[in-house]
């Protein structure tokens, strides 16, 4: 009979499954993010819980094609408790796939991310491993985060490449090797809530759709916004919702909603874009129609902008200078700008494509001296 061996931190234990994990893993794989987000079978029964302890774990190690751990850790009343179920993939070569799933009481714990710490530890170490890949559902941004704080890269989009129950879908992939540091490679921004005069700049959520959907299909918007999508649908702003979250994991931009303080509805978008680029983050921005005329957007830039200004050290993200750009014609865009103090620094001939072609780009600049209020 193999041995699995029992691995620990002194907070988590990785162990073989025992028959006093079925209920527990029964428990994980009815649970709906793990029906979303991974293959078990559904409807998945005791039986199919059976199965996974006594045949499907033991069996991997037995052909050496998957060393399968068990997760306990503590509660919150000091008990030891199945955590979830953490594993590696021999793919032979000194190669591996890492694979993880946590029970719905360990999430938002640090649990998983110490138990594949330990888990890639052995594996490079008592496996040999030279280099463990890591595979997600395009979308499971709780698997590429974790994937993220272990120094795990995240190479790119593989489409149509996944299989789940109805077919094939778009695939995160990424890698570590032994060398690489168990770190995060680069920054991972969150937007943060920021109060202002009757607004909040917070992060977008997936109740902001429809609000999108109407921001984007008003005239005015469609007009000064040419690569926006007419019509534009659901589809177009969920993939808006979802490039906003990849921004931030990337740390290409930081986005924000615009919300009403009172009652949190999007009343626009606001961003700080390109901020690796040497001539500062461009602040860009557009409302919804509801907005217009309050004042709502001119508020938000100047919480953007304070915010691009405050010292990394407490908490802002310690830029010198931002800038802004608007079609010379688009008044309402450059009054939001000298509202705040922007400085035109010149005019670019036939710099933005418009609806109805191209025109002139007013560039402006702000640094922290220059912010109005």
């Amino acid at each position: 009979m193999i041995q699995v061996p029992t691995l620990t931190d002194g907070v988590v234990t990785l162990r073989a499954h025992a028959e006093s994990d079925i209920g527990a893993c029964l428990e994980q794989s009815v649970d709906p993010l793990s029906v979303r987000w991974t293959r078990v079978p559904v409807p998945y029964t005791r039986d199919d819980a059976k199965r996974f302890v006594r045949e499907a774990m033991p069996g991997g190690w037995a052909t050496d094609e998957e060393w399968g751990y068990a997760v306990e850790a503590l509660d919150d009343d000091g008990t030891p408790r199945y955590a979830g179920t953490v594993s590696l993939r021999n793919e032979g070569l000194g190669r591996a796939e890492i694979a993880y799933g946590a029970h719905p009481w360990a999430r938002g714990r640090g649990i998983v991310e110490r138990a594949l710490r330990l888990l890639l530890d052995w594996g490079f170490s008592e496996r040999d491993l030279q280099t463990v890949i890591w595979w997600a559902e395009h979308g499971n941004w709780a698997s590429r985060k974790t994937a993220w704080r272990l120094g795990f890269s995240c190479d790119g989009t593989l489409r149509k490449w996944q299989p789940v129950r109805d077919g094939l879908v778009d695939a995160w992939v990424g890698g570590l090797t032994r060398e690489d540091p168990r770190e995060p490679r680069g920054p991972w921004l969150t937007a943060p809530r920021i109060t202002g005069h009757g607004i909040v700049l917070r992060a977008h959520r997936p109740d902001d759709l429809d609000r999108v959907v109407q921001a984007c299909n008003d005239e005015r918007a469609a007009h000064w916004l040419a690569a926006l999508p007419v019509p534009y649908t659901d589809d177009h702003a969920r993939q808006f919702l979802h490039n906003r979250i990849e921004e931030h994991a990337s740390a290409r931009g930081m986005h924000w909603a615009v919300a009403d303080e009172v009652s949190d509805l999007l009343l626009g978008t606001i961003s700080l874009n390109d901020l690796a680029g040497q001539s500062g983050p461009e602040i860009g921005y557009w409302a919804h129609p509801d907005a217009r005329g309050r004042g709502v957007i001119t508020e938000a830039v100047r919480l953007a902008a304070r915010h691009a200004f405050i010292d990394v050290a407490d908490g802002g993200l310690g830029h010198p200078k931002v800038r802004l750009v608007s079609a010379v014609d688009n008044t309402a865009s450059r009054r939001v700008a000298e509202a705040n103090g922007f400085r035109e620094v010149g005019v670019e001939r036939l710099g933005t494509v418009c609806r109805d072609g191209r025109h002139d780009t007013v560039v402006y600049d702000l640094v922290p001296a220059d912010l109005a209020g």
